[in-house]
């Protein structure tokens, strides 16, 4: 199967010669359980990039590759052009130290499942600890960015709360802000409604939508919500023990998918 490429599917637009993420022959194994098997693909700058097939497809272990909570036993992973858990020396590709590691992942955020806030700070403080302790701005400079990303996120006279006080939609929006205030290159999903009360959902799909359709972030996103999944999508991947098994355009996939596991995964969750 030839490399998935998050922008040959996309009508109507150039292909961007340039790869922001590049996973070339990426195994991961758990012991005896290989969740991802010598996967191979590219996402072009600014595109939205879906992952959808059943739990223990390899999807989440491909963003916890991206965040280097967890590293690959095979393959190399390219952000921005560089290696991300490896390093060139002397010609040689060794593993990265955690310099190297840490300068590559500042073009990367992560929205997760749980909230993952700092309980004892209060919101402002929860989006400026990063910008300032990691990309050095002033605390002037990262307040700034902070109450214009809860203006941003609806959260705007939230400022002065702590986490406890404020619902699961409000603390996932304040980690949607979190998470652009770094200013990534890529945003990474995971399952970021999956906590969250039914009522609650929408508000927080919604914001998602218009980040991506107003910014050129380029996002990589797993959801079960095959509606945003096809609103926000120039390309959507469908995995199936730890292979891409079939990709391409959101009206191709949702609407005329090829292979049989593909109509069988989303006739279930629909």
């Amino acid at each position: 199967m030839k490399i998935a490429e998050a922008a040959e599917e996309t009508p109507g637009t150039a292909t961007d010669p340039y790869e922001l993420i590049r996973f070339e022959n990426v195994t991961k194994r758990f012991g005896d359980n290989t969740v991802l098997d010598s996967l191979d693909f590219k996402v072009h700058p600014g595109k939205h990039v879906t992952l959808i097939g059943p739990s223990g497809s390899g999807k989440t272990t491909i963003l916890r590759l991206l965040m280097t909570l967890i590293k690959p036993d095979e393959g190399t992973i390219k952000v921005d052009g560089e290696y991300l858990c490896h390093e060139e020396r002397d010609g040689k590709l060794v593993p990265a130290g955690e310099k190297h590691i840490r300068e590559v992942r500042k073009n990367i955020g992560m929205v997760f499942q749980q909230f993952n806030l700092f309980p004892n700070m209060k919101v402002l403080r929860n989006i400026t600890e990063a910008p300032v302790h990691v990309l050095g701005l002033s605390q002037d400079e990262a307040d700034e960015r902070a109450r214009g990303l809860l203006d941003l996120v609806g959260l705007g006279d939230r400022c002065d709360a702590y986490p406890s006080q404020l619902s699961g939609g409000q603390q996932q929006r304040v980690a949607i802000a979190r998470a652009l205030a770094m200013r990534p290159k890529v945003l990474l999903l995971d399952e970021v409604t999956s906590a969250l009360d039914p009522e609650l959902v929408a508000g927080v799909l919604d914001l998602l939508r218009d980040i991506a359709h107003t910014t050129d972030i380029t996002m990589l996103c797993v959801t079960h919500e095959m509606n945003f999944a096809r609103d926000i999508s120039d390309c959507v991947m469908m995995f199936d023990q730890g292979r891409v098994i079939e990709f391409g355009h959101p009206d191709k996939i949702f609407g005329e998918p090829e292979q049989i596991r593909t109509r069988e995964f989303l006739s279930a969750v629909r």
